[in-house]
């Protein structure tokens, strides 16, 4: 097994992306025009049928679900879905992202016992949320292109970090042209020993070699599992 920072394993963390009650495939952030996935992994795009697809393929125990209505449209939670999805995968841990930007989002959805909550920059007007649940979260640091989006503190500021962090590079997602290893190599300069996740851009076995180089703890990977280019 490939080790990444501190001698941990690394960790293949599958995506699955919600909209409208299916599993769409992302491609370079561009949400409004993500369609329902094919895949060879499951028969349609049920997030159940997919999700238990994508864990057979790598065989892990941890999923990422980004609530894609949440995020764009302050919507609830797809509990249809997650609950569909917990039942589907019930020896897997689901990281959730659906837009929780207060504290009383976050407490509804934890109180539902579906996973553990993501919070992504993006989503954010300041870093007092990510603050106050600490490790009880994951923080996402998200950008297009050059941009961060969100607050510059939860960005530069690793103080405010909890133990696990992905670093989202969204123009990237789908889009088969690598992982950001600059930003991903910053991100673990600037942990000092936290866990750090790629996400976006990861085509295949050359890349996780790439991204342990840089002490990447793992990575968040949809297109090469679909596709075959990781098993």
């Amino acid at each position: 097994m490939s080790h990444g920072s501190e001698g941990r394993p690394f960790r293949l963390i599958p995506v699955i992306d919600l909209r409208r009650g299916q599993v769409v495939r992302a491609r370079a952030g561009e949400r409004d025009a993500y369609a329902p996935i094919d895949t060879p992994l499951a028969r349609g795009s049920a997030p159940a049928d997919v999700a238990r697809g994508l864990l057979d393929a790598v065989a892990t125990d941890r999923l990422y679900v980004a609530d894609l209505d949440a995020i764009m449209e302050g919507r609830a939670p797809d509990r249809a879905s997650l609950e569909a999805v917990a039942r589907a995968c019930p020896g897997a841990t689901l990281w959730v992202d659906a837009g929780f930007s207060d504290f009383s989002g976050v407490d509804r959805f934890t109180r539902l016992g579906l996973g553990r909550p993501v919070i992504g920059s993006e989503s954010q007007r300041n870093a007092d949320l990510v603050r106050a649940l600490g490790n009880r979260a994951v923080l996402s640091l998200d950008s297009r292109g050059e941009e961060r989006l969100g607050p510059d503190a939860l960005h530069a500021d690793a103080r405010t970090w909890p133990e696990e962090v992905i670093v989202m590079t969204l123009a990237r997602v789908g889009t088969g042209t690598g992982p950001d290893l600059v930003g991903i190599s910053r991100a673990v300069a600037l942990g000092q020993g936290r866990r750090i996740y790629a996400a976006g851009g990861v085509r295949g076995p050359e890349d996780v070699t790439r991204l342990i180089a840089a002490g990447a703890a793992g990575a968040l990977v949809a297109s090469a599992i679909h596709d075959g280019r990781l098993r």
